[in-house]
């Protein structure tokens, strides 16, 4: 009698275990929610997160707070997120280059995307942008292919730093292009837009949100765009690819949590970040900044993160990248 009531007692603890697992608390979020962003401020993928944590803290009902994280291409950002506590209160900023680029440059990587966090959602695609400084007399890609052939100097290309994705994009489109052109890292977008800007560096190809408000400025310009087809985001800016055939490089951005963290929880903010990317607001920031809105469940969004791992990790080899 004794052990069967012990049983039942372990049984019944057990089955409450699973369901508070399961369930969060019914008052979450009751304190500020803190969303790592693994660059630095003024990065496209800071400009982005701002856009979406300002109108997701009004939706979930919680502030959300931007911690900027930056160092080593967002591996510093992606250890931090790692090994953060899975309750919920620290949402991933993750992106193409700091989720996988950044880690094919580690000789011994301390992270895996695929392995180390929960999946919550994919919100954008975010095209990448080649850009010159103003003066320069380039306005196409073939006449920046002619003028870097030309041994003008000097001709420097930016980038947010060794692993970012404006650098592999800039040395993917250099391979491509046939040209050489001295690569100058950044400390993030923000400083790599900058040296564009006043002509210390002469052009990049770098994430659309990085570079739209200089664009829009006339501290840029902006002469082709890295989708192979002409998108409404960018009108009258063709593709590299109508020179360069073939030539496609854009990413993705969306949500990690540590591992973990409740799948009701996760749930719950999913919700929140889909409701929150549908306001106008939202919409009309995206749009400004030239990324179009995709909403991929975890599984979807897993799925995009692996083949981003296999193909950049195709090309870091076939550019001859060395790692850290």
């Amino acid at each position: 009698m004794i052990t069967r009531t012990l049983s039942s007692l372990a049984m019944a603890l057990a089955a409450g275990t699973a369901a508070q697992a399961a369930a969060p608390d019914a008052t979450y979020p009751n304190r500020p929610i803190r969303m790592l962003v693994p660059n630095a401020p003024g990065s496209a993928v800071d400009t982005l997160s701002r856009i979406v944590g300002t109108k997701l803290s009004e939706v979930i009902g919680q502030q959300v707070v931007i911690d900027n994280r930056a160092g080593a291409g967002g591996i510093v950002g992606m250890e931090i997120a790692k090994a953060a506590n899975p309750d919920g209160y620290t949402l991933i900023s993750a992106t193409t280059a700091a989720s996988t680029i950044a880690r094919l440059l580690q000789k011994k990587p301390t992270f895996d995307p695929l392995t180390d966090y929960d999946y919550v959602v994919q919100f954008a695609e975010t095209l990448n942008v080649l850009v010159v400084n103003p003066t320069l007399p380039i306005k196409s890609t073939k006449e920046l292919i002619a003028y870097a052939k030309s041994g003008k100097t000097p001709f420097n290309m930016a980038s947010a730093g060794a692993g970012s994705q404006s650098h592999l994009a800039g040395a993917y489109f250099q391979q491509a292009a046939g040209i050489n052109s001295l690569h100058v890292p950044y400390k993030g977008g923000g400083p790599s837009s900058a040296s564009v800007v006043a002509n210390e560096s002469q052009w990049t190809l770098i994430p659309a949100p990085a570079a739209m408000s200089h664009v829009s400025a006339g501290r840029m310009r902006a002469i082709a765009q890295t989708l192979p087809r002409p998108t409404a985001l960018l009108p009258g800016i063709p593709p590299i690819a109508d020179t360069l055939k073939g030539f496609d490089y854009s990413g993705w951005m969306g949500f990690f949590v540590p591992k973990g963290t409740p799948k009701a929880i996760s749930d719950k903010i999913r919700a929140a970040v889909t409701q929150t990317m549908e306001t106008p607001e939202v919409k009309k920031g995206m749009t400004f900044q030239a990324t179009e809105i995709i909403i991929r469940g975890p599984a979807e969004f897993r799925k995009v993160v692996e083949v981003a791992t296999v193909e950049n990790a195709k090309l870091v080899k076939s550019l001859g990248l060395t790692a850290n």
